[in-house]
């Protein structure tokens, strides 16, 4: 079996799994991908998804589920998905092999 295209840390996966609880309706799952944006280029996007698109790969590990738009499979082949939390701010972390160069405010990077 291929290696999945993302993988995720236990801290993500306990984040995920707050975020759905609290969400507004019932969340199948969550999607990621990355969008056309920022002084680099792209920047990663987390949203709640109800349904599977045609094409996504899905990813089940530690008791979530992540699916990847397909658009950006060939961005994060290889990308751990984590979540961190300081005094100043907390959010997903992505750490992507793929990556060439990022942005000095870390929102965007570039391939």
């Amino acid at each position: 079996m291929a290696a999945p295209v993302i993988t995720i840390t236990d801290a993500a996966a306990a984040r995920v799994k707050a975020l759905m609880a609290k969400a507004d309706k019932p969340v199948r799952a969550l999607r990621v991908g990355v969008k056309t944006r920022g002084c680099s280029g792209l920047s990663y996007f987390v949203e709640y998804a109800d349904e599977k698109k045609r094409f996504e790969d899905v990813v089940e590990d530690k008791g979530v589920t992540i699916f990847v738009d397909p658009t950006a499979v060939m961005f994060l082949i290889g990308t751990e998905m984590d979540y961190k939390e300081d005094k100043l701010q907390s959010g997903f972390v992505f750490k992507n092999p793929n990556e060439k160069a990022r942005c000095g405010c870390g929102e965007s990077f570039s391939v």
